[in-house]
């Protein structure tokens, strides 16, 4: 998810308009809204101050505004926190052991996810089964949805 989308998903959850959000970033009147605008739209990326002033001003740390880094552990937790928010991906404990499921409520998005989940499953379960080699693994990883059967 770009940082635009995630100014925009913040922005909405905290109740800010366009015009109000640019304002609190010290955007003159006539461009606060045109500014927050052009960020959602992927038309302009925020400056480093403008990302963490966004940050302050929504209280969320700069690492949930910015685009999904999964090289390192901050990284990978906030791309986690983004499923969460886009695909209803959750936390959970099952037997004493943490994982992650999906939300029912989601709708459309749950079944899409689920069907997808599901033939990862199904092809982690034949690796380790033995029914396919670690190679034919990443093949399917490395070229899905191309080969999923």
């Amino acid at each position: 998810m770009a940082i635009g989308e995630r100014i925009h998903h913040f922005r909405l959850l905290r109740g800010f308009t366009q015009k109000y959000l640019g304002q609190q970033l010290g955007f003159s009147d006539s461009q606060a809204d045109v500014r927050i605008a052009q960020y959602e739209k992927g038309a302009r990326s925020p400056k480093e101050n403008y990302l963490n002033a966004l940050a302050d001003i929504f209280d969320v740390s700069p690492h949930a505004l910015a685009v999904p880094d999964i090289d390192s552990y901050v990284g990978l937790m906030h791309t986690l926190f983004t499923l969460e928010d886009l695909y209803g991906l959750h936390i959970d404990e099952i037997d004493g052991e943490l994982c992650l499921r999906l939300d029912k409520a989601k709708g459309t998005t749950y079944l899409s996810m689920f069907d997808m989940f599901h033939a990862w499953q199904e092809q982690a379960e034949k690796l380790k089964s033995g029914e396919i080699t670690q190679e034919e693994y990443d093949q399917w990883r490395y070229n899905y949805p191309k080969n999923a059967k």
